[in-house]
């Protein structure tokens, strides 16, 4: 039995799903447990035992009378009490319905069935309902059901194809979130489950979801007009695109950018590295945006903000260290908007907007992979670090929300080289070794075959790429090969390196765009600023991405609400607290390589 989601976090990603708004930061994981809901067991085409005079004609309740009960039932659900709308459903006695009505009760159960977290058994009784029986206020609700079921049993590829379904009956005025919701769900696939479309209008949309990764890069609104004339007849709305690739608006651009960086000290080297991916994009712009550098290590954050206002400042981009941005919020009001280049978890100020490499959306990420891939019950592997129990910590939140089991946890010395002891206790094989030395007292010349614990569907592992290089093969020793790994984009080091990284095969991570090779083409791709980047070591890669991101989100910060920006460190967009979320590309290291 797949584990039961509570109700109301139930309904809020069955809302969130029909109005395809961004629930990733909005939903917040609960983690108490959940209580046991009741499965449903019964049809609701099961006949009560009643005597003949009441299922005479005479006595069965009138069509407005149903309707009215089914106007009860469906504001139950709406409400999350999904006990008594069940109860209220099986009031209902089939033989009292025509048959419109009785696919109209089918409906309902299939809804309630959603609400107990019972997807199996949703999609079960969606296969009792023909579609074109229902009005067509149910038939959106039966397609909106049948993408919600698939996409908790996993499956994303039928939950895209329920909503291309659903776009056909749609208004107008709501297909753009299903438009966003089905392209979203197909980029989410892998190319292997893409290969064979299985109609013109599935290939159409397969193709926009490639091309809106490319979504205000160069060279997108031509290739926008080449898949619209191969597709002349396709029901995607390009006008969403066009809308928001337009740019000619420049009354909220800064004129005058204040650049507060460490230019001295422990971080000046990061500083650097962002600082030249900033001007990268900077120059391609060829941008007419006045800037001005203020050092933060020789002076407090607050008194350069003031001083950047009164050299005539519209907009800040920094601080980069927690310490100079928290101080900063404390010491004055914000009259010019702030870019701020890390995170504070529950800092909120007017004007205060925050854009970091956090690892809340790379374990949000992951997570979200491992589970869309169909897995529910996970272990998980981290370094014995304040860093790594966040970390974990992240990974464990993002489940719950999920519903998915998290089976165990084991922590390991970075320091060390042997992982086979936190490996074994994962994976329980040191209790198989127990038991075999408890046999080898009664049979001594019995031999040992280690036997691991199978009731783990994947792993999550946090890890740089030199520990996974030992972690994997050792995984691998203890016969492991059919659970997945899943890692944070700390195992790659973001250049290709077949010959070490072969020790990483069939690990998956998801990682920043401009890292990987196709993801984000164009003047300002990886490979076209290899002389800018190579510069630095590589741990700071992801920072000059950072900064290429910076000046884009700088220049239109106010377009940033209304909508998403593909930019070199993931599909970038704002949640509800000013805080710049990333949306990451997933890859998998196959012959050394990410693919």
């Amino acid at each position: 039995m797949r584990p039961k989601l509570k109700p109301f976090l139930l309904l809020t990603l069955l809302f969130c799903l029909v109005n395809l708004s961004s629930c990733r930061t909005s939903l917040q994981p609960k983690l108490k447990p959940a209580p046991s809901t009741p499965a449903i067991t019964t049809g609701p085409l099961r006949q009560k035992q009643n005597d003949a005079s009441k299922m005479s004609a005479a006595i069965r309740p009138s069509t407005e009378e149903i309707q009215r009960h089914f106007q009860t039932i469906e504001s139950r659900i709406i409400n999350g009490d999904g006990d008594t709308a069940k109860k209220k459903a099986d009031d209902l006695n089939v033989l009292d319905l025509s048959v419109p009505e009785q696919t109209k009760l089918n409906l309902l159960y299939t809804q309630i069935l959603l609400t107990f977290g019972e997807a199996e058994q949703a999609i079960e009784k969606l296969t009792l309902i023909q579609p074109d029986q229902l009005t067509q206020e149910d038939q959106v609700k039966y397609f909106q059901s049948q993408a919600f079921a698939f996409s908790l049993t996993g499956n994303q590829l039928e939950s895209a194809k329920s909503r291309i379904e659903l776009h056909r009956i749609l208004p107008p005025p709501e297909r753009t979130k299903n438009q966003a919701a089905i392209l979203e769900t197909l980029n989410l696939l892998p190319e292997s489950t893409l290969r064979y479309a299985q109609s013109d209008e599935l290939a159409g949309w397969i193709s926009l979801a490639k091309l809106s990764k490319l979504f205000n890069l160069p060279g997108f609104t031509e290739q926008l007009s080449e898949w619209s004339n191969r597709f002349p007849i396709h029901p995607a709305d390009l006008s969403v695109f066009i809308a928001t690739t337009d740019t000619t608006d420049t009354t909220n651009k800064p004129k005058s950018i204040a650049i507060l960086l460490p230019e001295t000290g422990a971080l000046a080297q990061p500083g650097k590295a962002f600082l030249t991916g900033f001007m990268a994009a900077y120059n391609h712009a060829s941008s007419n945006i006045n800037l001005r550098f203020y050092d933060t290590n020789q002076t407090p954050s607050s008194t350069l903000y003031k001083q950047a206002l009164a050299e005539g400042a519209t907009l800040i981009i920094g601080p980069l260290d927690k310490q100079s941005i928290q101080d900063l919020a404390n010491s004055t009001n914000l009259t010019v908007p702030i870019l701020a280049l890390n995170h504070i978890d529950g800092l909120q100020k007017e004007n205060l907007y925050q854009f970091a490499l956090s690892p809340i959306d790379d374990a949000k990420e992951i997570t979200n992979k491992a589970w869309l891939d169909g897995h529910h019950k996970i272990l998980t592997l981290i370094p014995d670090t304040p860093s790594g129990q966040r970390i974990n910590n992240y990974f464990t939140e993002n489940w719950r929300v999920f519903g998915g089991s998290l089976l165990e946890t084991q922590t390991y010395n970075i320091k060390e080289t042997d992982f086979s002891i936190p490996i074994k206790k994962l994976l329980n094989i040191d209790e198989s070794e127990e038991r075999f030395q408890q046999l080898l007292t009664i049979i001594p010349t019995a031999k040992f075959s280690p036997r691991r614990r199978h009731d783990a569907q994947a792993l999550l592992l946090s890890s740089k790429s030199s520990e996974a290089r030992s972690i994997n093969p050792q995984l691998k020793f203890y016969q492991t090969n059919d659970l997945p790994v899943y890692a944070m984009p700390s195992i790659y080091s973001g250049v290709p390196n077949q010959a070490q990284d072969t020790d990483l095969n069939n690990i998956i991570f998801c990682d920043i765009p401009w890292l990987l090779e196709k993801s984000h083409p164009g003047e300002l791709s990886m490979n076209s600023q290899i002389n800018s980047w190579q510069k630095f070591p590589l741990e700071y890669l992801r920072l000059f991405a950072m900064g290429l991101d910076a000046f884009q989100i700088g220049s239109d910060l106010d377009g940033l609400n209304n909508k998403l920006l593909a930019g070199a460190s993931g599909r970038l967009s704002l949640d509800n607290e000013n805080r710049v979320i990333r949306t990451l590309v997933c890859a998998k290291f196959i012959n050394g390589l990410p693919e």
